[in-house]
């Protein structure tokens, strides 16, 4: 059902579509409705001089770049219109998702021609530019180096590992904040009230707005979404009385079933979901390790990966002081790949709490490194004759394996003799703790290490 007929454009091209989706028709038209950003839009900062129109016309914020990195729905967009729109700019949009180098260089082609045929500006915003290659951001250098366009680039990911750090060193870096609960609800109530909007023709129960703040995690365009969809229901509804009907709680859930997470499996936010699971096993907080599973589960993260990450931690985190969970986590890594996704999440939950319940120990992840760490710095001495292969023609004849006493020989298992090679005959990589099982194996390794050398 549309609830808008009329249509029309500003002066750079914003649509105003009465039946474009709500987030579109109530995208902020002046600094002063943009919500969340103030650490941004203070006055004279770089921002607010690029979109002020007198700023603009003296060179603006001294910039010909600007980068914009925030989450979704946190008006990256948006702001990149403002500054076309203050400074009375033409605006031209890309998607790095479709564009390529050609699209660009069409686009600074056109812009270096209206330069200078009359000295119309170009604003040109590349939408997730993360996801162009490094040769397609370094084509957008000469534009930039040169003043041909003003480039506003939007990305979700960390420009640190995102941009190619030429374009990033002559960019003005600005991080967007997510959007807190109250910068939800603002708009949300905006959005019901105003003649873009929903112009009053709904009312919302308070559980249910808090609804649709909850669902939006931060995204204003989700919310915008959710409550469209919720409204439309209601004005479809020839049954619903009042003036105006009014969204109920109801209305908002059958609207959106299920509020997908906010986590990009390539970007920089699936890496903190994943270290924030990592860290919560080996803090061994078995509901935060729950929690982060199950955001990497909803998001559609490959389980096959998960597991990996949890055998890995059962060896790393935990190691002998519980010798049962790395065969746990292996027997995981198994299952997922026989039963697959619903019923594999039991499986990955299970596995993950062995790692986050058991007793900690990093004893494994360090001796492992310390030996490492002496072999690559050339600490690898040669090994003991009596420990040197004597199954060859030849090789009694070296010495090889002379002197070598068979454990079993001896009392426990146990001979004294060595085995570490020349130069290294006193180093202990392995350092068990006293935590679960590595307790008893401390206590025998030092047993052990006094008859080994002969102490």
């Amino acid at each position: 059902m549309d609830l808008f007929d009329s249509a029309g454009t500003d002066e750079v091209g914003l649509p105003v579509d009465r039946g474009a989706p709500l987030a579109v028709r109530m995208r902020p038209r002046a600094l002063e409705e943009v919500v969340g950003q103030d650490h941004l839009l203070a006055p004279g900062s770089p921002l607010s001089r690029l979109v002020d129109p007198d700023q603009a016309r003296l060179g603006g914020a001294g910039v010909s770049s600007v980068i914009l990195w925030g989450p979704p729905g946190t008006g990256k967009t948006t702001l990149a219109y403002l500054v076309a729109r203050g400074a009375g700019r033409r605006f031209v949009e890309l998607s790095a998702v479709t564009a390529g180098v050609k699209d660009v260089r069409a686009v600074v082609a056109d812009a270096r021609r209206r330069l200078g045929a009359g000295g119309q500006e170009t604003v040109l915003f590349i939408d997730e530019v993360h996801r162009f290659s490094r040769s397609q951001q370094d084509a957008l250098l000469p534009s930039v180096e040169n003043r041909w366009v003003t480039l506003i680039a939007a990305t979700t990911e960390n420009p640190s590992f995102s941009v190619v750090s030429p374009l990033l060193s002559r960019s003005l870096l600005l991080t967007l904040r997510p959007l807190g609960d109250d910068d939800v609800r603002v708009l949300v109530e905006r959005a019901l009230r105003d003649e873009r909007g929903l112009a009053g023709r709904v009312g919302i129960e308070d559980d249910a707005c808090e609804q649709v703040v909850r669902m939006a995690g931060s995204d204003a365009r989700k919310s915008l979404t959710v409550l469209e969809a919720a409204a439309g229901a209601v004005l479809s509804d020839p049954g619903r009385h009042g003036s105006p009907p009014t969204i109920t709680l109801a209305d908002v859930e059958r609207a959106a079933d299920v509020a997908a997470v906010r986590y990009d499996r390539s970007g920089d936010q699936h890496y903190d979901v994943v270290s924030a699971f990592i860290k919560s096993m080996r803090g061994s907080d078995p509901d935060a390790t729950l929690h982060y599973l199950a955001r990497m589960i909803a998001a559609g993260e490959d389980p096959r990966y998960i597991a990996r990450r949890i055998t890995i931690h059962a060896a790393e985190d935990v190691g002998l002081a519980d010798p049962t969970v790395l065969p746990t986590a292996v027997a995981a890594q198994q299952a997922v790949a026989l039963i697959g996704m619903p019923e594999a999440q039991l499986v990955l939950a299970q596995a993950a709490l062995a790692v986050a319940t058991a007793p900690k120990s990093n004893a494994v992840t360090q001796g492992i490194s310390e030996a490492m760490a002496d072999v690559r710095a050339g600490r690898a001495g040669q090994v003991p004759a009596h420990l040197r292969d004597a199954h060859y023609p030849g090789a009694q004849g070296l010495g090889h394996g002379q002197g070598y006493l068979y454990p079993h020989d001896f009392p426990h298992g146990v001979v004294a003799q060595r085995y570490l090679p020349d130069g290294l005959e006193d180093a202990e990589y392995y350092r068990p703790t006293s935590h679960g099982f590595e307790d008893r194996l401390a206590r025998r390794t030092a047993s052990v290490r006094r008859i080994l050398r002969g102490g």
